[in-house]
């Protein structure tokens, strides 16, 4: 990167401010359904917003609904990758790497240490996943050959990849404050000029954005596994995308949703958008939570439901983690108790 001033000159440090979840220690193996779907504001602003709702050592996921559109700040998490899913929203996103416009619909991978900052528009719903990882967050290597290129049977292609594009070096000075996310502490550090005091930049390691509407599902005549949903990968999980798409069309197929038991991971489905023809009483903007070791399955009445639909209708990003999840203190004010029961008729 080729500043216009040095970046090491800090003007003060403040007292460092704690950012960490708890564990709901008594919760137990229960599937689980969060019912967020009717949430409103979660927080003044872009990071106190942040409900973490489910993690491990490996990944957190939770809700961001802020009630200031414009961060007055930057920040750099130091811990780990971010993917945030823009449920509902739209504006800007500007980091070092210079301006990347951002909608509904858009994955927005930010690899560790990169300070941005969001300014959304005002008007209509603001709403965020947010999905936080040890390690990088990276596109399917299946999906890629040898030299890196994505093949040409991947459900995704570079040109789907939005990076950022316009520099703006701010080269005025003043007091300009980056929160550091580090060890559950957020560090508190002025600068006396703006981080993206950038006038050029070389490498390949910047944030992008990627849209669940440019993923094009891979189907077949017969039942597909999950896998043919994965849109990320990470260390200990991975990220799927549910989209529009054909049922099974074999002629002797029963496109049907259909029992399962998750052997090596547990499931986290973030119901975006559409009918989800497996579930009853399940909004837009729930989560359900199956644990591995629980079967699962079509809700009573459902599989009748789906016999004979030519194509499914549906939006949802899923997390399917290796080790297992815990809900967090945040989850337990939106958990359905009836859900566990929901099965028996």
């Amino acid at each position: 990167m080729y500043h216009i001033y040095n970046p090491n000159e800090v003007k003060s440090i403040g007292e460092p401010k704690p950012f960490d979840w708890k564990v709901a220690k008594a919760y137990g193996l229960n599937q689980t359904h969060l019912k967020t779907s009717g949430i409103g504001i979660t927080g003044e602003d872009y990071l106190s917003a942040r409900r973490i709702l489910m993690m491990n050592s490996d990944v957190m996921m939770g809700i961001c609904t802020p009630k200031q559109r414009k961060m007055d700040y930057f920040f750099k998490n130091a811990d780990g990758d971010e993917l945030i899913y823009i449920h509902d929203g739209e504006g800007v996103m500007y980091s070092q790497f210079g301006v990347l416009e951002v909608r509904k619909g858009d994955y927005i991978v930010i690899p560790r240490t990169t300070i941005y900052r969001f300014e959304f528009k005002e008007e209509g719903p603001l709403r965020l996943l947010v999905i936080e990882s040890k390690g990088p967050i990276e596109t399917v290597k299946r999906y890629r050959n040898e030299v890196g290129q994505l093949l040409e049977n991947s459900p995704y292609c570079e040109r789907d990849i939005r990076t950022p594009h316009e520099l703006k070096a701010e080269k005025e000075k003043g007091d300009y404050l980056i929160q550091i996310k580090k060890q559950g502490m957020l560090h508190q550090y002025t600068y006396g000029h703006s981080p993206l005091d950038i006038v050029g930049w070389d490498g390949y390691l910047y944030p992008y954005a990627l849209s669940i509407y440019d993923f094009e599902p891979i189907t077949g005549r017969i039942h597909q596994p999950p896998p043919v949903h994965q849109t990320f990968q990470a260390f200990g999980f991975v990220i799927c995308s549910f989209v529009p798409r054909l049922s099974d069309y074999h002629p002797l197929s029963i496109p049907a949703p259909y029992n399962h038991s998750n052997i090596d991971s547990d499931e986290v489905l973030y119901y975006a958008e559409g009918e989800f023809m497996s579930r009853k009483g399940i909004d837009r903007g729930s989560f359900t939570i199956h644990m591995g070791g629980l079967p699962h399955g079509p809700h009573p009445g459902t599989v009748e439901k789906s016999i004979g639909a030519k194509a499914t209708n549906e939006y949802a990003v899923m997390l399917d983690t290796f080790k297992s999840l815990e809900i967090t203190t945040d989850a337990l004010d939106f958990v359905d108790e009836k859900y566990p029961m929901s099965w028996t008729e």
